[in-house]
Parts: structure tokens; sequence; C-alpha cells
């Protein structure tokens, strides 16, 4: 099957105690799409990233690691350098 490139923003909440909450991830279609509404949610969010992953989408199989597009405030160790 054909490789295509997805482009996600991915913003967090706070849980319990200390811990994130993902709210729920909105894909764009674009990075530049995804970088402006990184920037946007930030100013409400704890944490929120913008990322690009490619891969097969029927098969469920994409890259390991994520193009980090946008990132600020507090995530997961999944999205530190």
């Amino acid at each position: 099957m054909a490789r295509e490139t997805v482009f996600v923003v991915q913003s967090f909440s706070a849980g319990r105690g200390r811990s994130l909450k993902a709210d729920q991830a909105v894909p764009c279609k674009s990075d530049e799409a995804a970088r402006r509404m990184a920037e946007r949610l930030s100013a409400t969010k704890l944490g929120v990233v913008a990322f690009s992953t490619s891969g097969d989408a029927e098969l469920g199989d994409f890259d390991d690691q994520p193009t980090i597009l946008f990132r600020a405030g507090q995530l997961p160790a999944i999205f530190e350098d």
C-alpha cells in the first residue's frame, strides 16, 4: 500500500496529580496548518505539540519517531528531545 504523511496536533490538559491527559487529537491538512493550530491552542492548554508521521494508514504501520513541527508547555517524554 501507499505511504502517506499525516499531520496531527495533540494538546494536553491536567490529569490526576501531576499527570497529563491527552485531549482529542486534531488531524490537519498540512504542516503549516498544524503549526498554526498548535500555536493557537498553546495559549489555553497545558501543553501542545504538532507533529507529522509517515506510514500506511490501512495497515496502521507508521514511523516510530514523529517529526516535531511545534511544541509548547508540558509534554510527555515521547515528545521531548
